[in-house]
């Protein structure tokens, strides 16, 4: 039996054949633009240099279909896709060999991040009281569901009704008027409680939209006896976690939660949460978050990836999205204000945006865009530095004196010349804390974090207006006040690292690295890697070494990377070895990875194999390098070194390795080892491990051992192994025990089990039960069920349901582009746009993108732009670039560019790019170094570096003139120590 490949290593082997067979084609680029969503560029490299894990499979999938299909067209599917496995480029790119590598690698990054997450109970009284003492302990203990208040919760408070009288106006809680996304919610609920099990909730929407009342709402389906955890911030969450405070038949509740998943004790909150979720329930974390926040914190970056374990938590999170408003469901409003005086005054103020009228949204920003008088004009200047502060990164409170510093620049000189220096802070502090509509104030008073009183010298800024910054300013560049203020007032590393990535992202290199430099100086060394990086990019190497040096000595890893390759690119072999090495043994085999990728296209394969040994004499727990290792041993013929370097990982503590071990071991024919070996690895949690020894028991006849151990699998949530028992069964002819084993699979939740029983039920006849399964698959995200449900229900004629199941697709380009080949197959090419328009009417902007193309094709230019503009009014930048390549590629440049101008407006770096190429080719070098500029403005300007860069050596001044020669900072040479 042939091993599974190296999921890993057939990524790189897929990117050596792009670069080698292929000539480099389709460019990354080009495949970036095929999945939905769209990937970067960098995304797709770094996939196909086996950098970084998809971590969903269909855009892999969609990207290995443009590469097969560049081989078909270049007629070398059968070519050998590397000379040494013997793989075809057609086997390489198989899609069954994709989707079950990329399963099993799932599975086990699975089981590495719920190591250690079961807790035993404790075993004496001592132990038991232990955890007593420690929750005692906590700041923030739990209390019964129902005695927490909406208000203590979090919950806006809502505009007083026209009768209602300022004494009664405290806090005036509406009447909620429930929406198809609280039904699905309380159902979500009610099952998490009813079956026991562990349950992540985010409450996803804009600021003012409900978030929090809704999800106050839906405690109602939590049980009296529940408790509620209200932890204050990410140290106390951690606390909390730690102290086995968060029991079963408890609600942890972490309203904005971006302040509990920021910073490196988000991290470690985020990585002790998602293994809460592994432990008993019923439990129930219930989260609210703002699209940007969730973005950011679901967004894979380099830089270190700062929020790799949010990113790993939200993927395990049920997601509620709110509309922002209550268009459709004005009724239901208007029922409702019949008998209550706030939502009666709401919809006077006419529109939908029904609950940002009730938190007084829209006034905050009256209050703040039509100042009056002096004092107004003072306010709007402090509120604005709060606005792009909030908007650049800063996520704790702002103190008064970096407001005060840093107002003075969002005043004409006018007005600075006609204030009062003694009194206009005052006064520009009283209208920027001014109370409207007798609820909200613009700058708040941030409350301690216990006991009574607000913090003294800081305030906080309204999140309704920190959206509405995100927005309105979001073309904007902040004065020179506002960054000299940052750096002499901001505390937080965090903050100041954000600061400086924005200076730098709109080319303000000296306040870059100023904030970096002041980040360093309070010890943070990813601020010292950063400085390093900018040293480097503007050729001082020998400044950028020792800074890395720096950063390492203060503990960050990541300099450690960029040191090797700086080493490297010396020609210092062995210095780029051992530091690359030593970034390995921390977790960080992204270096190593590019000195192997090195050695082999030099063709030093000796180099390599020395590489790998030396990074596993230092740490023997080194997949990579150990993979790599066997591999070139067995190639080599050298089963003995193989199989040593096996247990000498296994002996690190390494269970990757054992099915590796036991394999090697069954080829010997010591089918007893192999088969304990396969049960180690099966009771560590490799789902493959588990699967080969149900095949090996089953073909010594054992169905009842094996059938036990499939089910065990299926109970740790493998599947995989009581399928391949099923598949076994099925070939021997027992249908019947198929089935029932089928059953088995579905019950214990497996998508693919419940499709093939919805098959083998058609099959017999029984189209009811069959089309159930098939749609319990469906909403299971099985593709090929939701496919099989469409054909059913055409066959019925229920063109109504086909229509809500092509809504369904939307979100999912594997699934949209199943049907779409339904409906060509069938040659109705009005079918292709109807599933194309269902979805783009879900917000799928893939298929948005397909229908312009489309209505292009038949000469419909008015509707394929007002599909591309509705797309950009719902923040889809990418379909006014599309369009404009479009039109540009037919040969309407004069249409073309101004949609790019469009694009270029709304974000879209490309389309900046191709203007700049455009206004350059014809000759206006002046228009061109505007566009570099309004894109710098606009944070754009990293992606756009070398234009930036060939413009403006030294980078940009704060009101965008091209700044003169400066002097770089210094950091203290006390940040070089361990913080």
């Amino acid at each position: 039996m042939s091993r599974t490949p190296d999921f890993f290593e057939d990524l790189r082997r897929v990117g050596a054949l792009k670069r080698g067979l292929l000539g480099g084609r389709p460019s990354d680029y080009a495949l970036s633009q095929t999945p939905k969503p769209q990937l970067s560029r960098d995304t797709v490299g770094a996939w196909l240099r086996g950098e970084r894990f998809p971590q969903r499979l269909e855009p892999l999938l969609d990207v290995l279909r443009d590469i097969r299909a560049e081989a078909a067209h270049q007629d070398v599917l059968d070519a050998s896709a590397d000379g040494f496995s013997g793989d075809s480029v057609a086997k390489l790119l198989a899609e069954n060999r994709w989707r079950r590598t990329w399963e099993a690698e799932r599975q086990r990054r699975t089981h590495l991040n719920q190591e250690g997450v079961e807790r035993q109970q404790a075993s004496s009284s001592l132990v038991d009281q232990e955890r007593r003492a420690r929750q005692a302990a906590l700041a923030d203990r739990p209390r019964p569901v129902r005695s927490w208040t909406p208000k203590r919760l979090g919950v806006h408070p809502a505009i007083p009704g026209q009768n209602t009288t300022p004494s009664g106006a405290d806090f005036v809680l509406p009447t909620y008027v429930r929406r198809p996304h609280d039904e699905r919610l309380h159902a979500r609920l009610a099952a998490a409680v009813s079956d026991k099990s562990s349950l992540l909730v985010v409450v996803c929407g804009e600021s003012c939209t409900g978030k929090t009342r809704t999800a106050v709402e839906a405690l109602k389906a939590v049980p009296d006896d529940f408790q509620l955890l209200f932890p204050t911030d990410a140290d106390s969450l951690l606390a909390m976690l730690a102290a086995d405070a968060v029991g079963p038949c408890t609600v942890l509740w972490l309203n904005e939660a971006q302040y509990y998943l920021e910073g490196p004790a988000g991290e470690a909150a985020a990585a002790a949460l998602l293994r809460r979720l592994d432990a008993d329930g019923p439990f129930i974390a219930l989260a609210t978050l703002w699209p940007d926040h969730d973005k950011t914190l679901t967004t894979a970056t380099g830089n270190g990836d700062p929020h790799r374990q949010a990113r790993a938590l939200l993927s395990q999170a049920h997601y509620v999205h709110l509309p922002n408003s209550f268009a459709g469901h004005l009724d239901a409003v208007r029922h409702a204000a019949s008998h209550d005086a706030s939502l009666a005054t709401a919809l006077k103020a006419g529109g939908t945006d029904v609950t940002q009228v009730l938190a007084a949204g829209p006034d905050l920003v009256a209050h703040y865009e039509r100042p009056h008088g002096p004092q107004g004009v003072y306010g709007k200047a402090l509120l604005s530095a709060a606005m792009d502060a909030h908007r650049l990164g800063v996520t704790r409170p702002l103190p008064l004196a970096f407001l005060q510093d840093a107002a003075p620049g969002y005043l004409t000189g006018s007005e600075r010349a006609a204030a009062d220096p003694d009194t206009w802070f005052t006064s520009a502090l009283t209208h920027a804390q001014s109370l409207i509509k007798q609820i909200i104030r613009p700058l708040q008073d941030v409350p301690r974090s216990s006991g009574m009183g607000a913090v003294s010298g800081v305030v906080s800024l309204a999140d309704y207006l920190q959206q509405h910054g995100r927005r309105a300013r979001q073309l904007l560049c902040p004065p020179d006040t506002f960054w000299n203020a940052a750096i002499q007032h901001l505390t937080s590393p965090l903050d100041l690292i954000s600061l400086g990535a924005a200076a730098r992202d709109r080319y303000r290199l000296r306040h870059a690295a100023h904030l970096y430099c002041a980040a360093a100086d309070a010890g943070d060394g990813y601020a010292m890697t950063s400085l390093a990086g900018m040293r480097q990019e503007v050729g001082d190497r020998e400044e950028a070494e020792r800074l890395y040096r720096a950063a390492i000595d203060a503990g960050h890893a990541d300099a450690l990377r960029y040191l090797a390759a700086m080493r490297e690119e010396a020609g210092d072999q062995d210095e780029a070895e051992r530091l690359a090495c030593q970034a390995a043994a921390t977790g960080d085999i992204t270096g190593l990875r590019r000195l192997v990728f090195a050695r082999e296209k030099a063709g030093d394969e000796q180099g390599v194999e020395r590489l790998l040994y030396r990074a596993t004499a230092d740490d023997a727990g080194n997949t990579y390098a150990m993979m790599r290792l066997v591999g070139m041993r067995e190639k080599a013929g050298d089963r003995e070194e193989a199989e040593r370097l096996y247990r000498a990982a296994v002996d690190a503590g390494n269970t990757y390795f054992l099915t590796g071990l036991a394999l090697m071991r069954k080829e010997a024919g010591d089918r007893r080892e192999a088969e304990r070996l396969y049960r180690a690895a099966a009771d560590a949690g490799d789902w493959y491990a588990a699967t080969r020894l149900v095949e090996l028991r089953e073909e010594a006849g054992d169905q009842d051992d094996a059938e036990r151990l499939a089910r065990r699998a299926a109970d740790a949530g493998q599947h995989y192994p009581l399928i391949r028992l099923v598949e076994l069964r099925d070939e021997a002819g027992n249908r019947e025990e198929a089935e029932r084993l089928y059953r088995a699979a579905a019950d214990a939740g497996h998508a693919g089990a419940l499709r093939y029983l919805a098959a083998m039920r058609e099959q017999a006849g029984d189209r009811e039960e069959a089309e159930r399964l098939y749609r319990a698959a469906a909403d299971a995200g099985n593709s090929y069920a939701l496919i099989r449900l469409v054909e059913l229900r055409e066959k019925a004629g229920d063109q109504e349901g086909v229509e809500r199941l092509y809504r369904a697709a939307a979100g999912d380009v594997f699934d949209l582009m199943q049907l779409v080949e339904l409906r060509e197959e069938a040659g109705d090419e009005e079918g292709v746009e109807r599933v194309y328009r269902a979805a783009a009417d879900a917000g799928d902007s893939y298929a948005v993108m397909r229908l312009v193309e489309l209505r292009e094709q038949a000469g419909d230019r008015e509707e394929a732009e007002r599909l591309v503009r509705q797309a950009a009014d719902a923040g889809d930048t990418e379909a006014l670039r599309f369009l404009a390549q479009i039109r540009e590629q037919a040969g309407d440049g004069e249409e073309a560019e101004r949609l790019y101008h469009a694009a270029a407006e709304a974000g879209s770096s490309y389309a900046v790019m191709r203007l700049v190429e455009l206004r350059e080719q014809a000759g206006d070098r002046e228009e061109a170094e505007r566009l570099v500029r309004q894109a710098a403005d606009a944070g754009n300007a990293y992606s756009l570096t070398d234009l930036a860069g060939r413009y403006w050596r030294h980078g940009l001044d704060a009101d965008g003139a091209a700044a003169g020669p400066w002097v770089w900072p210094e950091p203290r040479p006390a940040a070089r120590g361990t913080p």
